[in-house]
């Protein structure tokens, strides 16, 4: 049974140097949160404090910890307990781990692996990053068709202790081409004389190894899948893709997308591990052009400064209806990022979707515009409420308008749509905002 770790009572046997009571303190803790009590302890004592998991536990725990981290830990390993440790990961992560390796830590490692694991490793990490390669494993349960049902619950029990899921078991010929998959509860039901092909489902959803990634965990997702296997060109079966690992892909997408809305793009480690070097360069381009970018707006308010000199009240309303625009344009913008980068919206759906946000931003413009007609009429009378009103239907028109087509633009010239939310489109509605509002006033406030 799992239980709880209480990280400061590890804390205190770390400082205090009883390395057996930390020991005892670790075993039989669920490994994300000895994971999380190691990335916080200092780095020197990291090491340490991995020495004392035993072989199963120290390698779940490994896994665990962030990519640098576990690369940082693995530069001041012997080789040989580096070559420990690989050999009781779990094949995908020891794969990845040896892809963030240094080319000179790859040469020494490969030696004091066993023949079989040093091939298997070179070719998973043979994969390119992004793909369904780069993530399946090679830990799965295989089955042959001519089996019996208790021949494979037998096959089933040896390979188990190996295996990254045995719930569902892959049926494959003598040239591993995927015949069909078999579940371990049908398995189990089964009377034992039955044939494996017998029992088979032949129908199989699956993958290829160059596929995306995101579309490997989509289609876990939609059919609600224990694991999807991958295939290659030729149809055999290299591999499999597990739930958990699909999850970690839609994180990362997501994490990556929110990122990208804000005009950051993707994080090292994220923002807390991040190094201040990276997170500055990853945000001044944007900033820089964005800035640049408001001037047209500035230059509006100087095209104006008659106008506004006449008409004190118009300043009242500015950030109230630049806002707004802004305001609109980002929820559009949300919403399309997240349709196209879910499937739910293609490319070919731009004038369907944009007639649809005609429609909604007008409502949500003459909504707002009725909300703030009195106040108008408050401070500058019927001539400055009818201006107001106005000016808020079209500028929350304008602003769902881009926000909707910009990721579809994006898109169209295969850019992250991601990358049109946020700043950008705030941006645009501000410039926007400015010029459609002083425009509007000075046509219908102007003088005899």
């Amino acid at each position: 049974m799992k239980r709880e770790l209480d990280a400061e009572l590890v804390r205190s046997a770390l400082e205090a140097g009883d390395l057996e009571r930390v020991a005892q303190l670790l075993r039989g803790v669920p490994a994300a949160d000895a994971a999380d009590f190691m990335a916080n302890v200092p780095a020197e004592d990291a090491p340490r404090v991995l020495r004392l998991l035993e072989g199963e536990q120290r390698a779940e725990v490994f896994g665990y910890l962030e990519p640098a981290d576990q690369v940082r830990l693995s530069e001041n390993m012997p080789r040989r307990e580096l070559a420990r440790l690989f050999e009781a990961m779990s094949h995908d992560e020891r794969a990845d781990l040896f892809q963030s390796l240094e080319p000179e830590q790859r040469r020494e490692l490969l030696p004091g692996l066993a023949h079989a694991e040093r091939e298997d490793l070179r070719r998973l990490s043979s994969y390119p990053e992004g793909t369904a390669g780069s993530i399946m494993t090679s830990d799965y349960a295989v089955l042959a068709p001519e089996q019996t049902a208790a021949e494979a619950l037998e096959a089933l029990r040896l390979s188990a202790p190996d295996a990254e899921t045995i719930y569902q078991a892959y049926v494959v010929d003598g040239a591993r081409q995927l015949l069909g998959t078999l579940s371990l509860r049908d398995l189990f039901l089964a009377r034992p004389e039955r044939r494996v092909r017998d029992l088979m489902q032949r129908e199989v959803i699956d993958g290829r190894a160059d596929e995306p990634t995101e579309e490997v965990a989509r289609r876990i997702a939609r059919y609600d899948l224990l694991a999807l296997p991958i295939l290659d060109d030729a149809g055999t079966l290299v591999g499999i893709v597990t739930y958990d690992d699909a999850m970690d892909v839609a994180e990362e997408a997501a994490t990556e997308d929110f990122y990208k809305s804000a005009n950051v793009g993707k994080l090292t480690g994220g923002v807390k591990r991040a190094k201040l070097h990276e997170l500055y360069r990853k945000r001044v381009p944007w900033l820089l052009l964005l800035v640049f970018g408001n001037l047209f707006s500035g230059a509006g308010l100087a095209l104006f400064e008659g106008l506004l000199a006449r008409h004190v009240a118009l300043i009242f309303f500015l950030p109230l209806l630049v806002g707004s625009a802004g305001n609109a344009g980002s929820q559009a913008a949300t919403l399309m990022v997240r349709a196209l980068a879910t499937g739910e919206a293609a490319l070919s759906d731009w004038l369907f979707l944009l007639g649809r946000e005609v429609a909604v931003a007008g409502a949500l413009g003459l909504s707002m515009a009725l909300a703030v007609a009195g106040l108008g009429w408050a401070r500058g009378g019927a001539e400055l409420a009818l201006v107001i009103s106005t000016t808020m239907v079209l500028v929350v028109l304008f602003g769902g308008l881009v926000g909707t087509a910009l990721p579809f633009l994006f898109s169209r010239f295969r850019l992250d749509p991601a990358s049109a939310s946020g700043p950008l489109v705030t941006t645009l509605a501000d410039v926007s905002g400015v010029l459609i509002y002083l425009s509007l006033a000075n046509w219908l406030l102007a003088g005899p």
